[in-house]
């Protein structure tokens, strides 16, 4: 059964969202999530400035946290097939069919939100504003840290103050690596109470790393490939401003070995795994929240820099 809810809705690329009344119409298989809250992920900013080749209308939105009959729940984010080799193994994330809520279906900037029912998992407790902030850039963790084995090893995060970065320190932290963690001045007061060491974007850091963990992409890679030691691993995450990405000195990976090394989100059991560690209290989240009615300002604020963490946004 369908339903009116009011949603935050991208008309055009580099514009403010209008809010206004959509039809929630639940297909096969799917229900209707209840939404709490809803975080503002930094793919959503991409997708924001048309960096996707999506077709708006959009409702961003793929941190999802609400009820179904009055029961906590989260949302796996990701749409799949659910026969490819890649679903069989617990690969979701490499689905070819994989769809991302907000980019292929209606997503969270909404009061609700129609998902399919295998998506849907339990939540321990009622702290969604926690689990919209964490579980994502957790999640992106566990799979990076996947990716390259950061146990007992020199590590550098880059975009260390924002939602994936802040999260990342942390769950590399309790892996035993060394973290050195790459920021910006305004926000590097923050991220020192989680790192080792900290360096201001822009910056040479003297030593080498074993790992560089990228969040930030074309601005940030050759500083960080320049601090790779040998045979080290650069597992790049994120590419914010979807720049073209170009190798200054690609001698120097080529000379010592260098390993790049994309990775893709996360898996369902790598979200579940992530909402357990928040729910232990393993790791601290840090957000700023915003009414629905402010997303333009979130969004805003986002991309200035303003949020330290994660913003989430709250019906």
């Amino acid at each position: 059964m369908g339903r009116k809810t009011l949603a935050a809705v991208l008309h055009e690329y580099n514009k403010p969202l209008s809010l206004e009344y959509i039809d929630l119409e639940p297909g096969p298989g799917e229900a209707i999530i209840n939404v709490k809250a809803s975080g503002v992920c930094g793919r959503d900013i991409v997708i924001w400035r048309g960096g996707f080749k999506l077709n708006p209308p959009l409702v961003l939105g793929h941190e999802v946290f609400g009820e179904l009959n009055d029961k906590p729940v989260g949302v796996y984010g990701a749409v799949t097939c659910g026969k490819c080799d890649y679903c069989r193994t617990g690969r979701e994330n490499l689905c070819n069919e994989l769809t991302f809520l907000g980019e292929g279906r209606l997503g969270g900037y909404a009061e609700a939100v129609a998902v399919p029912t295998r998506n849907i998992f339990e939540l321990p407790d009622e702290q969604f504003e926690k689990y919209a902030a964490a579980t994502c850039p957790l999640a992106t963790s566990i799979h990076a840290a996947r990716l390259a084995d950061p146990r007992g090893r020199k590590v550098m995060v880059t975009g260390a103050g924002g939602s994936v970065g802040m999260h990342m320190i942390q769950y590399l932290k309790t892996l035993g690596a060394k973290v050195i963690a790459v920021t910006s001045s305004g926000k590097k007061p923050k991220v020192e109470k989680y790192a080792d060491e900290v360096v201001l974007e822009g910056q040479r850091y003297p030593g080498k790393v074993d790992i560089v963990y990228d969040n930030v992409g074309a601005p940030t890679i050759n500083e960080g490939l320049r601090s790779l030691d040998k045979e080290g691993t650069l597992v790049l995450i994120g590419n914010v401003e979807g720049q073209e990405i170009v190798l200054k000195r690609p001698a120097l990976t080529i000379m010592r070995e260098q390993r790049i090394v994309g990775s893709a989100a996360y898996t369902s059991a790598e979200v579940r795994e992530a909402v357990k560690l928040i729910h232990d209290g393993a790791i601290n989240t840090e957000f700023i929240p915003y009414k629905l009615k402010d997303v333009n300002k979130a969004i805003d604020d986002v991309i200035n820099r303003r949020v330290l963490g994660k913003a989430v946004l709250i019906p």
